[in-house]
C-alpha cells in the first residue's frame, strides 16, 4: 500500500512537471460603449489626416462590445464591392452622399478571408442614393458597393454577427433598405 502511494505521488509530481503551461489567451477586446460628437469630429479629422493617395477607405474604431464592432468609415473615393458571408452590416450616414448598390453579383470576385469576398463592382442589384442621416441594413451574404461618392462619404458601420440557430433576432435581418430618420424608431414605446 505504501509503495502504491509513493508511486502515485511520483506520478503526480511527474505529471505536473511535464504538463504544458496553458496556451496564452488572446487579450480581451476593449469595451467602448459611448462615443461623443466631439470624438466623432476628432475621428473624422484623424481619418482625413491618415488617408493616403489612392486609398478608398480609412476606418477608425468607435464602439467595441464583445463581437460587435462599430467603426467610422471615411470614404473619399470608390472602393471594392464586398460580401460578408456571416455578418449583416448596418450603416448610418454621418456626412456626404453616395450611390449604394446592394444585391446582384460581384464582378471579379476574390476571397479576402474565410468569411468575406470582394469584387471590383456589382452586376445587377438595386441602386439607391444615400445621404446624411440615412440608415442602411445590408443582410449577410449580400453584395454591396458604394458605386459613386459625392465628395467624401463618412459612415458609422456595425457588423452584426449571424444569430445562433434558434435565436429570436435572426428574423429581423430579411431585406436591405434605407430608413429615413423621420420614419426611424428605436423602440415601440
Amino acid at each position: 500500500m505504501r509503495r502504491m502511494i509513493i508511486s502515485l505521488g511520483f506520478t503526480l509530481v511527474a505529471a505536473v512537471a511535464l504538463a504544458k503551461p496553458p496556451a496564452p489567451q488572446a487579450p480581451e477586446k476593449p469595451t467602448k460603449t459611448f462615443t461623443s460628437s466631439a470624438e466623432v469630429t476628432a475621428l473624422i479629422a484623424k481619418a482625413k489626416s491618415e488617408h493616403k493617395e489612392g486609398q478608398a477607405l480609412v476606418t477608425e474604431p468607435m464602439l467595441e462590445l464583445g463581437s460587435y464592432d462599430g467603426h467610422l468609415e471615411y470614404r473619399p473615393s470608390v472602393g471594392n464591392a464586398a460580401v460578408h458571408e456571416k455578418e449583416a452590416e448596418i450603416f448610418y450616414v454621418i456626412d456626404g452622399s453616395a450611390t449604394l448598390i446592394t444585391g446582384g453579383k460581384l464582378v471579379k470576385e476574390t476571397r479576402t478571408n474565410s468569411t468575406n469576398l470582394s469584387g471590383s463592382a456589382i452586376e445587377g442589384g438595386t441602386s439607391r442614393t444615400i445621404a446624411k442621416g440615412d440608415f442602411i441594413l445590408v443582410p449577410e451574404n449580400t453584395p454591396h458597393w458604394f458605386s459613386s461618392i459625392d465628395g467624401v462619404l463618412v459612415l458609422f458601420s456595425v457588423h452584426v454577427p449571424r444569430a445562433r440557430d434558434g435565436a429570436s433576432g435572426a428574423r429581423l435581418i430579411k431585406s436591405n433598405q434605407v430608413v429615413r430618420p423621420s420614419s426611424f424608431s428605436l423602440c415601440e414605446c
